[in-house]
């Protein structure tokens, strides 16, 4: 009987040869995400122009982390379990649905509206795991959902304690809990007398894996979009507003240029040639975690300079309008050393350019700001040009992935 179940529950695994393309049903999961993403977007504007209550940036930050476990750990669920099964596919549209719910809640998550942000959240960290438990039956996987299950609902207690405690608490909470939930990420969840599982030594499908990242990436570049076209539509449609309008149209071209350039083309290979995928595929879920921010922060900043293109620059707009930027490039960087094993010169160098740029930056108008991030990316863009073509077409050779993991007593 034990191993029929069991047999019943590994038809909820992979197959070691199955499609590693997204499925529709992704695709239509991440419609949820493309809302969610443009809520922190806006709550950022708020932010910055004092129109939002509170902390700030700081808890817009905690709510995006939020958002984005949901999304991470959706995708390594689809890249670990066929798609296609009826558990599965049960569990995506549970958490699109759970993920919604947190996007509307979000603007007001640290007021009104904070016990429908935790309870769609926990509702997702804790019911997914456990119907994927159930679903696998006696197969010996079924220890790693239900270690993700007592891991978030530990992490459980102080976000509600935040959501129906005072106000003043509520960030400390969330920030306990935050903590708790990527500590258990970062750690495999272990338990006691189980040990860990850490999804760095979880066979995966690596290209389906590569594949969501990419369309993660898109998806916030098509954020960006989103916010250069709503900004410049308003009723102010003058000469200023149209050059910061190209300008930042120019500048979401060359972040998809620059992170597709042989790393970004090369990712689903990387994965396909490294022994074991998952340690690369870990790395490199912190590697976008980074870039989806630094393409979400560069958005905000378009719209500052699209709407106040020659005002008096705030020093904190540069936050964005420059350090949106800059941490993409440090954040491309990683990813070419997670892909080739080195990073190329002309990112670092940029970084140094916009970092030392900042002081002047700070007496000159939002539109200049923009502009040097231009003329800074576009010789990144040229740079990658000219040393591909100096050279035959480079191969991954991840420095990740080479050897056995020994991270813990699960069963991968």
């Amino acid at each position: 009987m034990d191993g029929a179940r069991a047999e019943r529950g590994a038809a909820l695994l992979r197959p070691a040869v199955s499609s590693p393309r997204a499925t529709f049903l992704e695709l239509f999961f991440d419609l949820a995400l493309v809302f969610a993403l443009t809520r922190v977007s806006q709550r950022l504007v708020d932010d910055v122009t004092g129109r939002q209550p509170g902390d700030g940036l700081l808890e817009t930050l905690l709510l995006f982390l939020a958002v984005w476990l949901v999304w991470n750990l959706t995708t390594w669920v689809t890249s670990r379990y066929e798609p296609e099964r009826t558990a599965i596919q049960a569990v995506v549209v549970g958490t699109m649905f759970g993920s919604l719910v947190m996007a509307v809640a979000l603007p007001r998550a640290f007021e009104e509206r904070a016990v429908p942000f935790v309870a769609a959240y926990l509702a997702v960290m804790i019911g997914r795991p456990l119907v994927i438990a159930a679903a696998l039956r006696g197969h010996p996987r079924r220890q790693v959902p239900l270690r993700l299950a007592g891991w978030a609902a530990v992490g459980g207690v102080p976000w509600l304690a935040g959501a129906l405690g005072p106000d003043e608490l509520r960030m400390p909470l969330w920030l306990l809990a935050l903590t708790i939930d990527y500590l258990g990420l970062t750690l495999g969840w272990p338990l006691p007398r189980l040990g860990a599982a850490r999804p760095s030594g979880w066979r995966i499908e690596g290209e389906h894996l590569a594949e969501r990242y990419q369309q993660m990436f898109l998806i916030a570049l098509g954020e960006t979009i989103l916010v250069i076209g709503m900004t410049y539509s308003g009723p102010d449609f003058d000469d200023d507003r149209a050059l910061a309008f190209a300008l930042a149209f120019i500048t979401t071209a060359l972040l998809w240029r620059i992170y597709f350039h042989r790393a970004g083309h090369l990712f689903a290979e990387a994965l396909r040639a490294a022994r074991e995928p998952g340690p690369l595929g870990t790395s490199a879920t912190q590697t976008h975690l980074f870039i989806v921010a630094a393409v979400l922060a560069t958005g905000v900043g378009y719209e500052l300079v699209i709407d106040h293109p020659f005002d008096p620059l705030e020093p904190v707009w540069l936050l964005f309008v420059v350090g949106g930027p800059v941490l993409f490039l440090i954040a491309r960087a990683r990813f070419e050393y997670e892909i080739f094993g080195r990073v190329s010169r002309p990112r670092v160098v940029a970084v140094v350019v916009l970092a030392l740029a900042v002081p002047p930056l700070t007496q000159a108008p939002p539109m200049a700001a923009l502009a040097l991030v231009v003329v800074v990316l576009s010789g990144v863009a040229v740079a990658d040009v000219l040393r591909g073509r100096r050279r035959p077409p480079e191969r991954p050779a991840s420095p990740l992935g080479r050897r056995t993991s020994r991270g813990g007593t699960f069963p991968a």
